[in-house]
């Protein structure tokens, strides 16, 4: 759809950015600004910052940038079209019905027949399950302790022992091979054709919160390899920013999640009342997994498998939900290998019980931690503590630090003086570390910076941020300075809409003009533009000597660029060109 730059200035300017955000990343506020661990990229220390005055969002260290529809365009997977309607239904907007866009459009229809397709094909694996061909994989599930009614709920199916059973189905209903392979239900090579992606396998359906098929889980008949195997990512799904059982589980009224592995741990529980579990898709749990568990509660107590990879994979997991913004504890399952087990062996209500007796995070890593260690011994009981005041230099919050300091030295017998001590060298050092790799990062840059290219980009980007913050420079250069001396296109445009606003009476809106690109990666290095600070001298005089400084460099590139672009036989043009740069020096403004 296309909307009219009125409907799209209303819907952003009712979503305040900090608002729209904050469901997703977990933010601090700093000074009249927020920051927070960037959703995009893996890192430990906060460099997403969410600018409140200019309504905008950057990220210091991947460069990602934008306004609230960059934001929910990039982390939702959506077009700019249906990002107006996320924020618009978020904000009760009743948008209008306009013209279409083609390229929205396009994509808007192939995640409709995306989602077309993924029913019908939920459709015919689950009509395979009750066919002739499903006794086998229908008794499995029954001897898994499944009833009728969950194989139902669950919509549960099967694909057939034929490379090609989904395909020629499919066939028959008029989707094409090309929507096929899109959708990943059958795949292409050379000398073998066209084949499904399942087949011989209990089938799983992934759904969306929505309850829209998106996926599909399959669990081998046999021998087969892989024993499970997940669908490939499309435009509708992503495996790291969905959950199994979550569109259940939100309806829950528990108040916390139970985490699992697996669908079928997920589908034990449900069957035994517990509606809040759900399970990661085949992979770690991820950051945006665990920011979409802190929309639907603030508690989570993790129930994966007892053995040695499902206890890494919860103290990998622990860091990851706190992260979010997360309380964690964690179930114990032994001697029983998963919580399908448990529940079969003793009952719903002795699992219930291990809910409630849930452990800490924070004392299940001691507890885990302290198996590497000889604890009677002073040397081992010394190099576990330097690792346990590691571990609690992670508590921010002092009170909580505190906390835990005192319960440690509790239980391990030590001085909570010294304890603190410790806790407060190792994290000394800690900062001191970040401080030497933030230093080292802005050299970096720095030396990336003396390139002509960059050097010339910066010169842009401050000029532009400049008379941006204080549109009243914007007179004393307007007579020297045009669009088209800013050394790209996207500079040159954007140097044209903020000059626009400025001669209309307004003061640049950062948010605003962000909108006006559709290109995420624009959208990010206008952010970046709004974001550049000027550090100039103390002092007025000096400030406004590099200010003129600026003006002249970008004029100065502009003549250049000018000069090369002109014919050699004009010669008119270039005798003013080559005035216009004689004269740079002796500009007064």
């Amino acid at each position: 759809m296309f909307y009219s730059e009125e409907i799209v200035d209303e819907v952003r300017e009712k979503n305040d950015i900090v608002d729209v955000i904050s469901p997703y990343v977990r933010l601090t506020r700093r000074g009249s600004n927020y920051v927070g661990l960037c959703p995009f990229h893996n890192e430990k220390t906060p460099s997403f910052s969410v600018n409140t005055g200019r309504q905008t969002f950057h990220c210091f260290g991947c460069g990602v940038g934008g306004n609230a529809y960059s934001f929910v365009m990039k982390y939702e997977n959506l077009t700019f079209p249906e990002a107006i309607k996320h924020l618009a239904d978020r904000a009760g907007i009743k948008l209008p019905e306009e013209e279409d866009n083609p390229e929205a459009r396009k994509r808007a229809d192939l995640r409709t027949r995306l989602f077309e397709i993924y029913k019908e094909a939920a459709k015919f694996y689950y009509f395979q399950l009750r066919g002739e061909y499903g006794s086998h994989p229908m008794e499995y599930l029954k001897n898994r302790g499944l009833t009728d009614k969950t194989i139902n709920d669950f919509g549960l199916g099967y694909s057939v022992k034929s490379p090609n059973a989904l395909y020629n189905y499919l066939k028959s209903k008029g989707y094409s091979d090309e929507l096929m392979i899109k959708a990943e239900l059958v795949s292409f090579k050379e000398g073998r054709g066209i084949f499904d992606m399942f087949w011989n396998r209990v089938i799983f359906p992934i759904m969306d919160l929505n309850n829209k098929v998106i996926a599909f889980g399959g669990r081998v008949m046999g021998d087969g390899e892989p024993k499970y195997l997940n669908s490939r990512e499309t435009d509708i799904f992503n495996k790291r920013r969905n959950l199994y059982g979550l569109n259940f589980a939100k309806h829950s009224r528990e108040g916390y999640i139970l985490l699992c592995e697996g669908y079928m741990d997920v589908i034990a529980l449900h069957q035994a009342g517990f509606s809040n579990a759900v399970a990661s898709l085949g992979t770690a749990l991820t950051e945006e997994q665990a920011r979409l568990i802190a929309r639907y509660v603030k508690d989570v107590i993790i129930t994966y498998d007892s053995d040695g990879a499902g206890v890494k994979a919860a103290i990998r997991a622990i860091p990851i939900l706190k992260s979010a913004g997360i309380r964690t504890k964690i179930l114990k399952l032994t001697p029983y290998k998963d919580p399908d087990e448990l529940i079969k062996a003793v009952g719903r209500g002795e699992y219930e019980e291990r809910i409630k007796n849930a452990e800490n995070s924070f004392n299940f890593e001691l507890s885990n931690l302290e198996k590497s260690y000889d604890l009677t011994e002073p040397e081992g009981k010394t190099e576990f503590l330097n690792k346990v005041a590691d571990r609690l230099t992670g508590f921010e919050e002092e009170l909580e630090r505190e906390n835990y300091i005192a319960a440690v030295a509790d239980r391990y017998f030590v001085s909570k003086d010294a304890l603190k001590s410790l806790v407060n060298k190792i994290g000394g050092a800690k900062e001191i570390r970040e401080i030497y790799k933030d230093a080292g990062e802005r050299i970096k840059k720095a030396d990336r910076a003396k390139t002509a290219d960059e050097g010339l980009l910066k010169t842009n980007r401050l000029l532009l941020s400049l008379i941006s913050d204080k549109p009243e420079l914007y007179s004393r250069i307007k007579n020297i300075i045009s669009a088209r001396d800013f050394a790209t296109p996207l500079y040159k445009d954007l140097a044209a809409r903020i000059f626009s606003q400025i001669e209309e009476g307004k003061k640049p809106n950062a948010a605003e003009i962000i909108s006006r690109y559709e290109s995420g990666e624009d959208q990010s290095l206008v952010t970046a533009v709004f974001e550049e600070n000027f550090e100039a001298e103390p002092d007025e005089a000096e400030r406004d000597k590099a200010f003129k400084e600026i003006v002249v460099k970008v004029k100065r590139a502009g003549l250049e660029e000018e000069l090369k672009s002109i014919d050699n036989k004009d010669l008119k043009s270039f005798m003013e060109i080559t005035k216009k740069q004689r004269e740079l020096g002796k500009l007064d403004f």
